[in-house]
């Protein structure tokens, strides 16, 4: 799996998966628990991790949705 973006916006992060699962994208939302072991207070952020067959896709989707923050 590759990483297609990082944050410790929640909101962003549940538009982002919202995004991919509606063009059919696979993911995996990685450290997603490990904020509540910092004591949240976002330290860690979360990652999307997309297959490497669809990053392409996946980029080109949030893409054209001004959804890249890179």
């Amino acid at each position: 799996m590759e990483e297609l973006l990082r944050s410790n916006d929640p909101v962003w992060l549940s538009f982002v998966r919202h995004v991919l699962a509606e063009a059919g994208i696979d993911f995996l939302q990685f450290d997603e628990y490990m904020s509540a072991l910092e004591g949240s207070v976002g330290a860690i952020p979360r990652r999307i991790m997309v297959l490497k067959e669809d990053l392409p896709r996946a980029r080109l989707t949030l893409g054209n949705l001004a959804l890249t923050r890179k």
